[in-house]
């Protein structure tokens, strides 16, 4: 049988591998698990862990499952999307088209770019969301259901590795299987303390269900914050919070990744993102230079992935850029 037609085992799979610790309830197609000691009070760890000990971490722990870290996708995509928006595109051959390869497998800290992040009231992102973050990831072909089984052990000890244990951690989803276009799935999602940290899924292909594969996928940034409990835009933007407004910070960041990755502003096509992303700059910012602020968010991309481009060119393209299409 493939995994599709074993979905309706995940209850009973997941309860068999998690043991007896775990309990797990069903209602229709609705499932939930829960640690029996999830009434324990969480304290942070007393030492934040630097963004490179944090990925060191994680791909230490995928590591000794037999996990091995991949290369990063492109950030410039232009298949059905312009840029790179989960590292699940790796599977894109397998998934979409139903042929046995992949781009890359395995765990992949993968930059993307999404315009999707919730804003409040006032169009201000909220806390927990960002335009470009780094998706921790773990994506790969599967041969049945077990293998998506003990993925989600194996991230419980990921999770549990950069002290995010078991007993704070809850899981939810719904085994109804949901259709986009050539691919089926159904999706699992975390919770740690009733925040979300990311989500399971198990894929495959419309046509050729025995061509199947997991996507597990968390933000970088959103581990960082469950784990140390910090102002979110404190973690995110060290000591530049504050000095203008979340938005103005989020296209600033973004902007410096596009650049970094020779993304020049266009009308159309990748470029647009760069484009959008210094439309959300005020002119009065580059006025007085963003030489330092680059810096800082350049030194955070490049713990993850190198970028082709100097942090004084992207400066010099991002004040440029700002000055040619500003808003005041």
């Amino acid at each position: 049988m493939t995994p599709a037609d074993e979905v309706g085992r995940i209850p009973e799979l997941l309860h068999r591998r998690l043991g007896s610790r775990w309990e797990i309830t069903t209602s229709g197609t609705k499932i939930r698990a829960e640690h029996k000691d999830r009434g324990s009070l969480y304290l942070p760890p007393r030492r934040d862990l630097s963004w490179s000990e944090l990925l060191q971490a994680i791909e230490e722990a995928f590591a000794a499952q037999g996990v091995r870290r991949d290369h990063c996708l492109p950030l410039r995509w232009g298949r059905d999307t312009d840029l790179t928006i989960s590292a699940v595109q790796a599977l894109d051959p397998l998934l979409k088209d139903g042929r046995p390869v992949t781009y890359r497998q395995g765990y992949i800290p993968q930059p993307v770019v999404r315009f999707t992040g919730r804003r409040d009231q006032f169009g201000e992102l909220r806390d927990g969301f960002l335009t470009s973050f780094v998706n921790v990831s773990r994506v790969e072909p599967i041969a049945g259901i077990t293998d998506y089984i003990e993925a989600i052990d194996g991230w419980l000890s990921v999770l549990s590795r950069i002290s995010l244990h078991a007993r704070h951690i809850s899981m939810s989803g719904d085994l109804k299987v949901w259709h986009r276009r050539e691919v089926r799935g159904v999706t699992l999602h975390f919770q740690h303390l009733g925040e979300e940290i990311g989500d399971i899924v198990l894929l495959w292909n419309a046509q050729n269900p025995a061509r199947a594969a997991l996507d597990l996928g968390s933000g970088l940034e959103r581990l960082a914050w469950a784990r140390s409990r910090s102002p979110w835009q404190r973690l995110i933007h060290g000591d530049y919070a504050g000095s203008c407004s979340p938005n103005v910070l989020d296209a600033l960041r973004t902007a410096t990744l596009l650049l970094g990755n020779g993304i020049t502003p266009a009308a159309r096509g990748a470029g647009a993102a760069t484009r959008r992303s210094l439309a959300a700059i005020p002119r009065r910012i580059a006025r007085f230079g963003v030489s330092a602020i680059v810096r800082y968010f350049r030194a955070y991309w490049t713990t993850v992935v190198p970028l082709q481009v100097g942090w004084s060119q992207v400066a010099l393209l991002l004040e440029n850029g700002v000055r040619g299409q500003w808003r005041e």
